[in-house]
């Protein structure tokens, strides 16, 4: 039988890839971090908060509110094929990449989480209950 790893983002319920940084809520003690470059989460509801922060700061902070806008700063040409990145995204949420978007409603980020985590992960296994969580611990 072969034991397949999950994809690192879900190991360290940290779905979006985010890079150590912040000192974000919900993240593992200093001695059971085994990450050098990636946050560890205790669960993956504190990982899609941190998600749901940053989705907010970029609109409210920085005025980035379309797909493209978003994923150009989420995942640098320097680490990734960006376009393809806005493409896939842009799909799934069912938006043109430069078409502008609110992520303070709820039915639009829901799309966009689920997009990035599949993205990123190659899947997106959660269900709709751990992104209600991690919505209301973003409050």
């Amino acid at each position: 039988m072969v034991n397949i790893k999950p994809p690192r983002g879900i190991r360290n319920n940290n779905p979006g890839n985010i890079r150590w940084g912040d000192d974000w809520k919900g993240l593992l003690p200093d001695k059971q971090r085994t990450d050098k470059s990636f946050c560890q989460f205790s669960t993956p509801e504190y990982g899609i908060r941190a998600m749901i922060i940053i989705l907010r700061n970029y609109q409210k902070k920085h005025g980035i509110n379309t797909i493209s806008g978003i994923i150009h700063r989420w995942a640098p040409t320097s680490e990734n094929d960006t376009q393809a990145y806005i493409d896939s995204v842009s799909q799934e949420v069912g938006v043109a990449p430069d078409q502008r978007i609110d992520v303070s409603d709820s039915r639009i980020l829901m799309k966009l989480l689920q997009a990035i985590i599949r993205h990123e992960n190659g899947s997106q296994p959660y269900s709709f209950d751990v992104f209600v969580r991690a919505i209301d611990l973003a409050r």
